[in-house]
């Protein structure tokens, strides 16, 4: 089975493939190619990261790639929890390393807990550190079960002043995070109930994701297809989040056939 390929006027690239290995390679590969673009344009790429079960795929396949110069490429991530303390193994720096950094060297990454001082001043010196590198080339990252990105959770700020934002997860976000972990390989990054998730993060804000020059959005699973209707068909409104994607003149979506099961046949224009 092909993939389907689709264009609306509104600029959003829709992908669905049959299987969310198929996904992630086409992702990666797109990914790749992008990275490998503003890299002939400026000698470098800005390039930030989701960290979640979702982006498995992709950057199993991104790691893999041949022939891109990693050493002009520098890396941030979207979020992370404040109440973790660094290298437990929940934090999404220890994911991202597992899944990518421990493959791949770029020039630079910037963590946030690599960051010191208190939450919010944190927050503030990840948000210069965006804007002294250049700002955002591009933005690698998913969806969540309650339209989230990032964690900008529903009814956040589309025009939100701030770059970067600390946040209470709501419910949803609780339980979805509980339930990726549920039979995480390694023992000690199951959470032994909802109590014992972290309720606060940093998250990049809306328009901190938006302010990317490209977008590419991964997001398979039947649990996100519900999500994945409103992003695409729903009004575009803060109370999804990830609808937000279709103001940005640059977003390409790839899905596996679960997370796109409940999309018309044919997208609204």
């Amino acid at each position: 089975m092909a993939k389907r390929s689709v264009f609306s006027k509104r600029t959003l690239g829709l992908n669905i493939f049959p299987t969310r290995e198929e996904m992630g390679k086409a992702a990666a590969r797109n990914v790749s190619l992008a990275m490998k673009r503003f890299i002939q344009e400026k000698g470098k790429v800005t390039i930030v990261f989701a960290a979640a079960p979702s982006q498995n795929e992709f950057l199993a396949h991104l790691a893999q790639k041949k022939n891109l110069d990693w050493s002009r490429v520098v890396c941030f991530h979207l979020d992370e929890y404040v109440d973790l303390p660094r290298h437990h193994p929940n934090t999404f720096e220890v994911y991202l390393k597992e899944h990518l950094f421990n493959h791949a060297r770029p020039k630079a990454i910037y963590f946030m807990k690599a960051l010191k001082g208190e939450a919010e001043e944190i927050s503030q010196k990840y948000a210069r550190l965006i804007k002294k590198s250049g700002g955002l080339d591009i933005a690698c990252i998913g969806i969540g079960e309650n339209g989230h990105i990032a964690f900008n959770e529903p009814g956040s700020d589309f025009y939100d002043p701030q770059m970067t934002r600390i946040i209470t997860l709501d419910d949803r976000s609780v339980e979805q995070q509980y339930r990726d972990y549920r039979d995480h390989p390694n023992p000690k990054a199951r959470y032994p109930s909802l109590e014992a998730v972290p309720r606060r993060a940093i998250t990049l804000t809306i328009p901190a994701i938006l302010s990317a020059r490209e977008i590419y959005t991964i997001v398979p699973g039947p649990q996100k297809a519900e999500a994945v209707k409103k992003m695409w068909e729903g009004p575009i409104d803060p109370s999804c989040p990830s609808s937000a994607l279709r103001l940005h003149r640059f977003v390409k979506v790839y899905l596996d056939a679960d997370s796109a099961k409940d999309l018309k046949k044919e997208p609204s224009v």
